[in-house]
């Protein structure tokens, strides 16, 4: 990897990653600030500024915004998580000035024209329709609540629809400059690109982004508690959390492990006690979140109400179980796929782009792809276990699930857990 960083003196970082053999580049701008970064009135205007960012500047259009990249065969894009929102477009290799030209404006110069704002409300009051449709969304959203309730890191990113349509462009411009400071921002490229025509283009382009710091979001606070909520739906959608760790915990790679261990593919303890040997379900997976200063352990699965409270039997002895006595085999298993999926993911631009930035996010400097890998292969049984353990003992358990009538004996069953640990 020929990974180059430069930190410019408004405290924005530029971080390339050339990959010679390619003709096209991926490149973004990625943001510190995601839907934790709300104030109490704020629900949802993270994910409605990124929207809007694409509808109009002073310069350009949204149509124009739009047809630019997609004039040279080029895509633009973009994504709003808890912690994070991140702007970022592929390009061929001539047309990264361009690109950087088309972000930096989208995000120093939006108009937030009110048409196109009453516009683009109706389209994210949609879309939180649509995800009010799809019953495994509602449970994650109904999960976060629970593990983290009444702060920001615990509301959807969504928001709702009045919270919605009670913006004006004066409020997202509040928020837009209150959080889009360049200490807050990574600029981060792979493939087709040379790292000091990068810099001189964002040298050039975001000079006008504040260089003092960002507000810090509150700490979160896992809560734990149970959520079910009665829907005529054929399954019942189950979602279980405890809390994790946060990304530079010594614990975080020992967890993984254990994660992938229980829930992380078919060879897992879960898939196959759950659904090979029990049939109890179709799909059932566990995966960890993990933020700046705390963790999200989950687990999902799907199963007819007669058979909910004997999955979450079989969930809640597997945890402990595996806490116990997961083997040499299993955790070789683990790691091996962690290592896959980490080696793999270099063969993507655009993979390597978004790892760069997070890895600045998490650790203030990219990570070489061998120190990842020797943290992984350091991970023992033992330190796996206790992972394991340390996991069950943290928090009391989340639990969220949604579908038929008559779940509270599940729900019962999941909140054992938590006096296991006691």
């Amino acid at each position: 990897m020929s990974v180059e960083l430069t930190r410019l003196p408004s405290g924005l970082v530029v971080v390339t990653d050339a990959m010679p053999h390619l003709e096209t580049a991926s490149l973004g701008v990625w943001v510190g600030c995601g839907s934790r970064d709300e104030r109490e009135e704020e629900h949802g205007i993270a994910h409605l500024l990124e929207h809007m960012a694409f509808k109009g500047t002073s310069r350009r259009t949204a149509r124009q915004i739009a047809e630019e990249i997609e004039a040279v065969g080029g895509d633009l894009n973009a994504a709003t998580s808890v912690e994070t929102t991140a702007y970022y477009a592929r390009v061929l290799r001539a047309d990264v000035p361009l690109a950087l030209d088309v972000l930096s404006d989208i995000l120093a110069d939006p108009t937030f024209d009110p048409e196109e704002l009453a516009r683009e409300q109706n389209v994210i009051v949609q879309e939180i329709g649509a995800a009010e449709d799809t019953p495994d969304d509602i449970v994650f959203d109904h999960l976060q609540a629970t593990a983290f309730p009444a702060q920001p890191v615990g509301r959807s990113i969504l928001g709702t629809p009045a919270s919605i349509r009670s913006f004006d462009g004066a409020r997202l411009r509040a928020y837009l400059g209150r959080n889009y400071r360049a200490p807050e921002m990574v600029v981060a490229a792979a493939g087709a690109v040379e790292h000091r025509a990068v810099v001189a283009e964002v040298e050039r382009r975001f000079s006008a982004f504040n260089g003092s710091a960002a507000p810090v979001p509150d700490p979160a606070k896992f809560g734990g508690g149970i959520r079910v909520e009665a829907r005529d739906l054929e399954q019942v959608h189950i979602a279980l959390a405890l809390e994790g760790v946060p990304q530079r915990d010594p614990e975080l790679y020992a967890l993984q492990v254990f994660t992938n261990v229980v829930g992380g593919g078919m060879s897992s303890r879960l898939f196959q006690e759950v659904r090979e040997k029990r049939g109890l379900c179709y799909a059932i997976y566990t995966f960890h979140s993990p933020y700046s200063d705390t963790g999200l352990f989950g687990l999902y699965a799907g199963t007819d109400a007669a058979d909910a409270s004997e999955l979450m039997r079989v969930v809640v002895d597997q945890l402990g179980a595996a806490a116990d006595d997961l083997d040499a085999k299993e955790v070789d298993r683990a790691k091996a796929q962690m290592k896959a999926g980490l080696l793999m993911a270099l063969e993507s631009s655009s993979a390597r782009a978004e790892q760069l930035a997070r890895q600045i996010f998490a650790h203030g400097r990219p990570l070489a792809i061998e120190e990842i890998i020797a943290k992984v292969d350091a991970v023992t049984v033992e330190s796996a276990r206790a992972a394991g353990r340390e996991l069950i003992r943290r928090s009391p358990p989340a639990f969220a699930a949604l579908g038929p009538a008559g779940l509270e004996s599940a729900a019962a069953i999941a909140e054992s857990l938590g006096r296991q640990a006691a």
